[in-house]
């Protein structure tokens, strides 16, 4: 399983994942510049994600829905803040309607992924930080922890192929 550690800080509002590969940098950063990849790990197994837009780029826009076993569909965006291709890009993420307007009661992160050369693969670190312990708490309470960590050990399969 790729994902080797998750911290929840309520102190410094975050949640951070770090997961390690066996692909080169380049490889990885892939999965997230390309849409088609990115729907393939993005949701849980059983919650797989449509991309909609695909902005991967400052200023940029992201929009997806992940739908559930039963159909029923939850959206989501990006609002890509910065991008150092292949090392690393920053983000918001929040809830939307099936429009992609966002959701206004439901947290928003803002996030930093980077990747790194490690031990001949690359290692993945995914950083989220919450406006308030009370958003990083829900975001818990709603399985972030569990639906991240299925998710991001989608990428062994997509890149073994």
């Amino acid at each position: 399983m790729p994902v080797t550690d998750v911290q929840q800080d309520l102190d410094n509002l975050t949640l951070t994942i770090t997961a390690d590969f066996a692909a080169p940098v380049e490889r990885i950063w892939q999965v997230y510049a390309d849409p088609r990849q990115l729907e393939k790990v993005w949701g849980p197994p059983t919650y797989p994600a449509t991309v909609v837009d695909h902005e991967l780029r400052p200023g940029g826009r992201v929009t997806y829905y992940m739908t559930s076993p039963e159909g029923e569909k939850f959206a989501g965006y990006w609002l890509v803040t910065a991008v150092d291709e292949p090392r690393s890009f920053s983000f918001d993420d929040g809830f939307a309607d099936l429009d992609f307007n966002p959701t206004p009661n439901m947290p928003v992160s803002t996030n930093v992924y980077t990747f790194t050369e490690h031990d001949g693969g690359t290692r993945a670190t995914y950083v989220s930080r919450y406006q308030s312990v009370e958003a990083l708490q829900k975001v818990l309470d709603m399985g972030v922890v569990e639906g991240a960590t299925s998710a991001i050990n989608q990428i062994d399969d997509l890149i073994a192929s």
